[in-house]
C-alpha cells in the first residue's frame, strides 16, 4: 500500500506519518512535506523520484504528471492494473493533502494582489479531486482532525467504502470552500468592494440538527458562516431550538444597541421589554415590568456580566435562554439549579455582514440595518426637553428591533408599551398604549417608520404621550406635525427608517 503526502498544514503530519510506516504502508512526500518527514527521520519516495522531473518553478509545479494522477486514478479493474505495470507504476491508495492557506492570507489588512495569487493552490486542488473521484478505491485525507481515526482503520482492516465516500465528501467541500474564497476575494478586486456582486458565493458549515424548525413538521439545522467564530458559547441547558437561535439573534442585537447597561426582553422575534441603567438589576426590573405576562417564556440578554444579584432579580421567572458577556462563578451555580434554563456567553466575535431571506424562486440579501440615527431634527413648535430627548433616543434604538409597523413607548430609559407588527401603523400605537396603560403619560413614542396620517399621533396624544420620534418622509409630513402642533407634542425627526419584517 503506498500514500502520498503533500500538506501545507503540518499540524498532525508526522505522527500520520509514523502510524503508516509502522503500518507498511510506503510514503511519498512532496516538497516541503518531503523534508519535514525526512527531519522526522522516516523514510519517503519523493514525488521527483516517481516523475523523474524535478520542482520547477519554484515549487508552483510538483505533482501534476501523468505518474502521480494515474497512480491516484487507476480504478481497481485488470484493465487500469495493466496499464500502471506497462508504465512502470504501482497504484496510490491513500492521499493526504490540505491547501495552501489563502483565506487566512487575504484575511490581511496589508496582504497584495500578487500575494493572495501566489496562495492558489493549483496541484494540492488536483490530488484531491482526483482521490476524493476514485473514492471506489482511493482514501482522501483533507482534515488533520480526521489523521488519527483513519490511520487507526488503516492499520486494523481499511476503511469502509462508506468511509471513503464520507471522506471524499469532505474533500469536495473543502475545494468548493476553497474556489469559493477565491471566487469572493477575485469579485471584490474586479467588482468593487460590494456587498452585492454579480455571483453569490456562500459557505457555512452545520454546528447542528435542531428538533424541529418553527413548527414540528419542518425540519431545521443551525450552519455557521465558514470562517467565522462561534458567538456563543453554550454554558449550561439543553439544546437551542430554532426558535430559540433566532430570538436570541434579537435579544443580543438589541442591547448591543446601547453603551449603558441594558436588558432585553424578547418574546416571539420582539422585544416585550427593554431598559437600561446604570445598575443592571434596576435595568432588567424595568425591562420586566414593561410587560411581565409576556415574559413568560422569553429570551433575556444583558450586556453586561450576569452576577448573583441579577439572577435573583429574575426570581422565578420562566426563561428559555439567558445570555450575556459573562456570568459570575456564584450566578453560574445558581442556574445550575434551573436545568433546563439555556445559559450562553457571548464571545464578541464579529457579525456576518449580510442578511439573507429566501424566497421563490431565489434569495433576498442585505446589508445590515447598523446605522441608528443620520439626524434628530426638531420639527414641531414645541422643542423636547433633555428628558423626553434622552427618552426618544434611547426608543429609537428599541423600535429598530420591533417588527414592522413597530411603535415603542418608553419612558425614563425603559420601554413601557410595544406595538409591533401590525398591519396599520395606527393600530400599532392602539397596542402600545394598551399596553402601556396609564404609563403611557408622560412617554415619548418611536415609530420604525412615518406617520402616513395623523390618526397616529392623534391616538398618541390621547394616551398621554408628549413626545415623538419617526423618520419624516411622508406626504402628509404637514398635517402630522400639524396635529402635533394642536396637541402640544414636541416632534422629532430622524430622516431614516428602520422597517423589520
Amino acid at each position: 500500500m503506498r500514500a502520498l503526502l503533500s500538506v501545507s498544514d503540518k499540524s498532525g503530519l508526522v505522527d500520520l506519518a509514523r502510524a503508516l510506516h509502522g503500518a507498511g504502508i510506503i510514503l511519498i512526500a512532496s516538497g516541503g512535506t518531503a523534508r519535514t518527514l525526512n527531519a522526522a527521520g522516516l523514510p519517503v519516495i519523493p514525488v521527483s523520484m516517481l516523475t523523474g522531473f524535478p520542482e520547477i518553478l519554484g515549487g508552483r509545479v510538483k505533482t501534476l504528471h501523468p505518474a502521480i494522477h494515474g497512480p491516484i486514478l487507476a480504478r481497481p479493474t485488470a484493465e487500469h492494473e495493466a496499464e500502471l505495470a506497462a508504465h512502470n507504476m504501482a497504484a496510490i491508495d491513500l492521499v493526504v493533502c490540505n491547501l495552501y492557506p489563502f483565506a487566512r492570507t487575504i484575511a490581511s489588512a496589508d496582504v497584495t494582489f500578487t500575494q493572495a495569487m501566489e496562495q492558489i493552490d493549483i496541484g494540492g486542488v488536483a490530488l484531491l479531486r482526483a482521490a476524493a473521484k476514485n473514492n471506489e478505491r482511493v482514501t482522501v485525507v483533507v482534515d488533520p482532525d480526521d489523521y488519527a481515526w483513519v490511520a487507526e482503520k488503516l492499520t486494523g482492516g481499511g476503511l469502509s467504502a462508506a468511509e471513503r465516500r464520507a471522506l471524499a465528501l469532505k474533500a469536495f467541500r473543502h475545494t468548493a470552500a476553497y474556489d469559493a474564497a477565491i471566487s469572493n476575494y477575485l469579485a471584490r478586486e474586479v467588482e468593487g468592494d460590494t456587498p452585492t456582486p454579480t455571483h453569490l458565493h456562500l459557505i457555512a458549515e452545520r454546528v447542528q440538527n435542531l428538533r424541529y424548525g418553527e413548527n414540528p413538521h419542518q425540519q431545521a439545522a443551525f450552519y455557521r458562516w465558514a470562517g467565522y467564530e462561534p458567538a456563543f458559547v453554550q454554558l449550561q441547558g439543553k439544546a437551542l431550538s430554532y426558535n430559540n437561535l433566532g430570538d436570541l439573534h434579537g435579544a443580543w442585537g438589541a442591547v448591543n444597541e446601547y453603551e449603558t447597561p441594558a436588558v432585553a426582553i424578547i418574546k416571539h422575534a420582539n422585544p416585550c421589554g427593554l431598559a437600561t441603567h446604570e445598575d443592571i438589576v434596576v435595568a432588567y426590573q424595568r425591562a420586566l415590568a414593561s410587560d411581565p405576562v409576556s415574559a413568560f417564556g422569553s429570551i433575556v440578554a444583558a450586556n453586561r456580566p450576569v452576577d448573583l444579584a441579577l439572577v435573583e432579580a429574575m426570581g422565578k421567572l420562566f426563561v428559555e435562554v439567558l445570555a450575556a458577556p459573562e456570568f459570575t462563578p456564584a450566578a453560574l451555580q445558581r442556574l445550575r439549579k434551573k436545568k433546563n434554563l439555556r445559559v450562553m456567553r457571548a464571545t464578541g466575535a464579529p457579525e456576518y455582514p449580510l442578511q439573507l431571506l429566501t424566497v421563490s424562486g431565489g434569495l433576498l440579501l442585505q446589508t445590515r440595518d447598523d446605522q441608528i440615527l443620520s439626524r434628530a431634527e426638531v420639527v414641531s413648535q414645541r422643542q423636547p426637553d433633555d428628558r423626553e430627548m434622552a427618552d426618544l433616543l434611547f426608543a429609537w434604538r428599541v423600535a429598530k428591533w420591533v417588527k414592522s409597523n413597530a411603535i415603542v413607548f418608553a419612558r425614563d430609559q425603559a420601554t413601557v408599551g410595544i406595538g409591533a407588527g401590525q398591519m396599520s401603523r395606527v393600530d400599532a400605537v392602539h397596542y402600545a398604549a394598551i399596553k402601556a396603560g396609564e404609563r403611557a403619560r408622560a412617554a415619548v413614542m418611536a415609530s420604525d417608520a412615518f406617520f402616513p396620517f395623523a390618526d397616529g399621533i392623534e391616538a398618541a396624544a390621547q394616551a398621554g404621550v408628549t413626545a415623538v420620534i419617526q423618520p419624516g418622509g411622508s406626504k402628509r409630513d404637514e398635517e402630522v406635525i400639524a396635529a402635533a402642533d394642536r396637541l402640544g407634542l414636541a416632534m422629532v425627526f430622524t430622516g431614516m427608517r428602520h422597517f423589520r419584517h
